[in-house]
């Protein structure tokens, strides 16, 4: 809850030049949308999408919750991106690139058209990659992962990227469901000074399936001596070099497959998000214009990885598409000292920066005063990604980064949305801390019941009208993309998406976020499933149940909170480190857990199932106020209770 009763109001300055200026100029949007809500849609996809062939439909919601967006309609993401830049901006630079150690690359749209052209022909020609085969990408963030991607949509290949912190195991999960044709990774990168190494992780993988892959093309990044599969494994680098200079690119239907993205859910199992390719394309890059404000001379930088969605949306899609600049960092925020990401911005005349709460909670921590070391003038825009953000967080980002004078975004979205659907307009929207504020023009948000009743003193964030970039379907599974999203919330009869998450509506209709309702946890804005957690720890041999819940955390969040019960007559004294060695195998290190608590049961209903608000009250050391007389062992409950005191 926020203490910080003041409402900032937007920079004059700055609103004067805004793509939406003024609080009337939103409304007069979100009303035409609600008006005639085809309409809406319609304006925008004619006035920023390349078509190859015009659609012939904004919506068809006939097969719904399968709904299709601008049906029959012909484009290229890549040529939205690229091509249709170089007439005027060839010589401007696309992706600024700098490395962990320093050093940095700017490639202009020229050069980035150029690379992509070569590593589409790579694919089509020496791997025989076609429309429709699924490529996973487990790459560091360098700039031949952005080719990587552009490459496949300029060929209609569906690229599914694996975060590089993620296991052998998780990565060969995704590779098998996806059925993957080829691999393209690196021998490694550079992360706080030393290299890291992903091919031996691709390696591990396919020693233990993969059946489907054909080849793993390999960057050498830092030249780290790897092992090479004789006929499977092949030099980027060498390949690259007698490519041709031109590759015609796809036209891609409206509703071709761009992407798919693994996240966790509430089952063991990842979920392919599949995301389409002119619904997504077409708000990436409105939601760049609006909420980042980003214009022709910006310089954006969002600090996250391209392994999750806001490095897809809004590193690679969203300001490629804008026509802008922008930033591409190998490192982290805080090496080699608090002073990094101020220097970037001072060095590189950065003018959007976004970046998660967990970031900013760091860099305050480890430097408070640092940013005023550096000239922080070109900031126009700053934003924050992953959760909420706290008032004090928020405060000390407004003033001591942004110097009172920069807006803050604090953007509600996930993977399957696509791209942002809460957040403050910079030049129009007045802030509240720590307050997502409204839905953006065109995005019909509502905090309601599970029968759909309006419940704005607490309730269930959902959307109740499709939008073009939302999530299309679980690869390959239907029926849970059906249940997961559209199975819990019904209005009027008919089933609407459900985010997932919490939230609440004050009296002036601010939207504030206030965390997930399922098992889903968010540690540092990554998103885990606790049943993918539970179903790690259960490889235990000596465990018999486990429990996997959320704690409260300064700094990240969220932490992983554990109960185990060993099987009789085992004894493990080193329990919590041998559960995060295998956590970090199975999933990896974002997955190890903070607290491991070893208890002699679970409480559980006479049915069976497990009451996790117990375990949630127990793990933030809450006074237990729920009913326990209905489980099968109440006495239970003082027991875990007293587990945890001593741990």
């Amino acid at each position: 809850m926020s203490t910080d009763k003041k409402i900032y109001q937007p920079n004059p300055a700055f609103a004067k030049h805004a793509a939406i200026n003024s609080m009337d100029a939103y409304w007069k949007l979100q009303n035409k949308a609600i008006e005639d809500y085809e309409g809406f849609w319609k304006k925008y996809a004619d006035e920023k999408i390349d078509w190859l062939s015009g659609y012939d439909k904004v919506l068809d919601e006939s097969d719904a919750p399968f709904y299709k967006w601008f049906t029959e309609g012909r484009l290229n993401v890549s040529n939205q991106c690229i091509d249709r830049h170089l007439a005027d901006k060839a010589h401007k630079t696309a992706i600024l690139f700098e490395g962990d150690r320093g050093d940095v690359e700017e490639i202009t749209y020229a050069l980035l058209s150029l690379r992509v052209n070569k590593m589409a022909n790579l694919l089509r020609h020496e791997f025989n990659v076609k429309k429709g085969d699924r490529v996973v990408l487990y790459m560091p963030m360098i700039p031949e992962a952005a080719y990587a991607m552009l490459a496949c949509a300029r060929i209609g290949a569906i690229h599914s990227i694996v975060f590089g912190g993620f296991s052998a195991e998780a990565l060969k999960d995704r590779i098998e469901d996806a059925e993957a044709k080829i691999v393209i990774t690196a021998d490694g990168a550079y992360r706080k000074g030393k290299p890291y190494m992903l091919k031996q992780v691709v390696d591990s993988a396919l020693e233990e399936g993969g059946e489907s892959i054909e080849a793993v093309l390999v960057v050498k990044r830092n030249n780290e001596e790897i092992n090479w599969v004789e006929g499977r494994d092949h030099n980027y680098n060498e390949l690259i070099t007698s490519q041709h200079a031109e590759c015609p690119f796809e036209a891609m239907d409206s509703e071709d497959p761009l992407f798919l993205l693994y996240t966790s859910g509430s089952t063991g199992k990842p979920k392919g998000v599949q995301h389409s390719t002119a619904g997504y394309i077409l708000w990436a890059q409105m939601t760049m214009e609006w909420v980042f404000d980003v214009k022709g001379d910006d310089i954006f930088w969002c600090t996250a990885d391209i392994g999750w969605i806001t490095g897809h949306t809004y590193i690679i899609y969203g300001p490629l598409a804008a026509g802008t600049t922008t930033v591409m960092f190998e490192g982290v925020p805080t090496y080699p000292d608090a002073g990094r990401a101020w220097k970037m911005v001072q060095d590189h005349k950065i003018t959007q920066f976004y970046t998660a709460p967990t970031a900013i909670r760091v860099l305050h921590k480890m430097g408070e005063d640092e940013p005023k070391k550096y000239d922080l003038s070109s900031l126009k825009v700053l934003g924050t990604v992953g959760e909420p953000i706290d008032p004090p967080a928020w405060k000390w980002y407004y003033e001591t980064v942004g110097n009172s004078n920069c807006a803050i975004v604090d953007t509600w979205w996930q993977t399957e949305t696509g791209g942002h659907m809460i957040s403050p307009l910079p030049g129009a929207t007045p802030i509240k801390p720590g307050c997502a504020t409204f839905a953006l023009p065109g995005i019909m948000a509502e905090v309601l019941d599970y029968q759909g009743e309006t419940k704005n003193d607490g309730g269930l964030l959902c959307i109740t009208k499709p939008w073009p970039a939302m999530i299309r379907n679980i690869w390959g599974d239907p029926d849970r993309y059906v249940s997961a999203y559209f199975g819990d919330v019904s209005k009027n009869g008919t089933p609407i998406y459900f985010s997932g998450d919490g939230a609440r509506v004050d009296e002036d209709g601010y939207i504030t976020i206030v965390g997930r309702v399922d098992d889903v946890i968010n540690v540092s804005g990554h998103r885990m499933g606790t049943a993918e957690i539970e179903a790690a720890v259960k490889k235990d041999d000596h465990v018999a149940e486990v429990a996997v819940v959320s704690r409260p955390h300064d700094i990240k969040g969220e932490s992983i909170f554990i109960y185990i019960v060993l099987k009789e007559g085992h004894i493990n004294k080193d329990i919590k480190n041998h559960i995060n060695e295998l956590l970090a195998n199975e999933i990896g290190n974002i997955a190890k857990a903070d607290h491991i608590i070893e208890v002699p049961g679970l409480p559980k209903t006479r049915s069976g199932k497990i009451m996790r608000r117990i375990l949630r009250s127990i793990a933030k050391g809450e006074e237990i106020t729920q009913d326990i007389s209905t489980l099968e062992d109440p006495s239970i409950v003082e027991q875990i209770i007293t587990s945890a005191r001593e741990a």
